[in-house]
């Protein structure tokens, strides 16, 4: 019993760190209560099962069908990989990974800059190659490091377009079919697939790696890209050639950032498609097995920003390899605080003294929108705060409707920058409008949100994803403060496809291009509705884990149990479905077809 218990309390931290085991660690427990003799036995067969679902092998009919496939161009892959005192079972897996390809147009170089040690590195080479024309080994006079022995296999390869593979990991047998298929179907220079690890053998994947599509902020706070990576051969002419030794470490790093700023199309493949081994001295086994690449990606993305005309400081995040982009801010704007409020004096009041007793950004001010209050406490703190030049009240009159009662207030504002928030929310980050500030400004954001917590610290909103029950849920809700969420998802800045307006900041150009807030959602999915029709304007928004406040949420309002609010509520779903039904219908492009629409927590659908 005591190692059923160890068992579980190690799938427990698994399905913490992954949410990838919410169906087994069910099951586990039962019968863990339950106490059968073959408790530990089973509990490792439905275990099995789940993984083995993250990586499904294609059966004999699916290859031959892949096999026999036929598309309209004629596309050649050299496979790239560099080997250095590589161990011959992992290189005869790599190997072997990609001679079980069912597209079979390929080519794979091997530079080997093995010492004299390793020489068994070479004999298993030549033995493949011979063996196989498709095969192309070159023996390096010496180790001249990743940057430059990738640039070997570069220089070998005649491939039209070039696949990037690390001596030790390995190829889904599927993994260049559905890159070809992307690559006709899209007209893709750039491909990227998903991954996991894996320890033994693949079919034993954990640590799922289920990406979002090409999201340029959410790249520049890790690298989320990595592996499998394929570009054409002239993309990577346009981005000034191979590999750069004085990135080694992060080289791959410095290179997708120069594909991505240069390519026509970026296609993501959703599926698991390559496997990452982590042993010892693998990065995959932890970033501290090559502590070096941390300060090669710093550098990597300080020439990125340059290249791209931004200004920014990149510094160290939190979780090793992830980075925080402190973007320099141009002058000093006004910001113009837009607070929609009822009754509630106690909650307005924490509001505004934790905005001016916390806020280290000097230029705002906060338009208070008053809605129908009644209570008399109310009004003599509306009294009470004529002293504060920076703080106005104007009133909405009318039955209650958000976005009138904010479109309002924006009317009355003078800033270049409206910041909408709610009255039950509190600031925690001093520097939380700057925070929001340095992507609100840029021409190719739109809108800014925040990290939004509950009193008790667990998570009230880490972003909005397009199609959870049915139109849209909040991003890791309930996960504890602090916790990195889904592949540190709740830790880096990054894309999504909305934010709440419980606290959003955007410029005043995009907002009058936009048109504000759409009054026929009177309550529920405005704020979505907003960002879905500034994502179709061409801008992006960006969330960012580093601005954060306590959300008292909807006590003003009440909750959603009258058949007058649900009928609203569902006339409000059914609006949404019919201006957004096509993009639903599409996935979210932040988030993953394999991640579930029915829990906000990242778990497998």
């Amino acid at each position: 019993m005591a190692s059923l218990r160890g068992l579980y309390a190690r799938v427990k931290d698994h399905m913490r760190r992954y949410k990838v085991l919410y169906t087994c660690l069910a099951l586990f427990k039962h019968m863990l209560v339950a106490g059968p003799a073959s408790a530990y036995r089973q509990a490792r067969i439905l275990l099995r099962q789940r993984l083995m679902r993250l990586v499904p092998w294609p059966n004999r009919q699916t290859v031959q069908e892949q096999q026999r496939a036929r598309f309209d161009r004629k596309i050649k892959f050299s496979v790239l990989v560099p080997l250095y005192n590589t161990p011959e079972k992992y290189l005869r897996e790599m190997i072997e990974s990609v001679q079980a390809q069912t597209y079979e147009n390929w080519e794979l170089c091997l530079a080997d800059g093995s010492d004299g040690a390793h020489g068994d590195v070479e004999s298993v080479c030549r033995y493949y190659a011979r063996r196989d024309s498709r095969i192309r080994y070159q023996k390096l006079e010496k180790n001249q490091g990743i940057s430059a022995n990738t640039n070997a296999c570069i220089d070998m390869a005649t491939g039209d377009y070039l696949a990037l593979l690390d001596h030790d990991d390995l190829l889904h047998p599927s993994a260049l079919f559905y890159v070809m298929q992307a690559i006709c179907e899209q007209d893709a220079d750039f491909v990227y697939t998903d991954e996991a690890h894996f320890h033994v053998k693949p079919k034993d994947a954990d640590c799922p790696n289920f990406k979002p599509d090409f999201c340029p902020d959410t790249l520049r706070s890790y690298n989320y890209i990595c592996h499998l990576s394929v570009f054409s051969r002239e993309l990577l002419e346009r981005a000034g050639g191979g590999f750069r030794s004085e990135y080694d470490g992060s080289q791959d790093y410095d290179l997708i950032l120069r594909l991505t700023e240069q390519a026509r199309h970026i296609a993501h493949v959703p599926r698991i498609l390559y496997l990452w081994r982590v042993h010892a001295a693998s990065t995959a086994s932890g970033i501290e097995a090559k502590p070096y690449t941390l300060d090669a990606a710093r550098r990597a993305l300080a020439a990125h920003l340059e290249r791209v005309g931004l200004r920014g400081e990149v510094r160290d995040a939190r979780i090793p390899s992830t980075y925080d982009i402190r973007y320099a801010i141009e002058g000093q704007p006004l910001v113009s605080i837009v607070i929609p409020t009822k009754d509630h004096a106690d909650d307005l009041r924490r509001c505004l003294d934790s905005i001016r007793q916390k806020s280290t950004w000097p230029n705002w001010e906060i338009i208070l929108v008053e809605n129908n209050s009644t209570e008399p406490e109310t009004f003599r703190y509306y009294d009470s705060l004529q002293a504060d030049s920076r703080i106005r009240v104007v009133t909405y009159q009318g039955a209650f409707n958000y976005p009138a009662i904010n479109n309002l207030g924006a009317r009355a504002a003078r800033g270049d920058y409206l910041l909408l928030l709610n009255n039950d929310t509190e600031v925690i980050t001093p520097d939380w409008i700057e925070r929001m500030l340095m992507f609100a400004q840029r021409k190719d954001v739109g809108a800014a949100g925040c990290m939004l917590y509950y009193p008790d610290d667990t998570v009230q909103h880490a972003g909005v994803i397009l199609g959870i029950g049915g139109v849209a849920g909040h991003s890791h809700k309930y996960y504890k403060r602090g916790d990195p969420g889904f592949m540190s998802r709740m830790a880096i800045a990054q894309n999504l496809s909305a934010v709440t307006a419980a606290c959003m900041l955007i410029r005043r150009d995009v907002w009058e291009q936009v048109g504000g807030l759409d009054e026929r959602f009177a309550v529920a999915f405005n704020d979505v509705d907003l960002c879905m029709r500034i994502c179709k304007a061409g801008w992006r928004i960006v969330w960012t884990p580093f601005a954060e406040l306590y959300h008292y949420e909807s006590k003003s309002r009440g909750a959603e149990n009258t058949p007058e609010k649900v009928k609203r509520f569902n006339s409000e779903v059914d609006l949404f479905h019919e201006l957004w039904d096509r993009e639903l219908e599409a996935g979210d492009p932040c988030y993953n077809p394999n991640l579930s629409l029915e829990r906000e927590d990242f778990s497998l659908r």
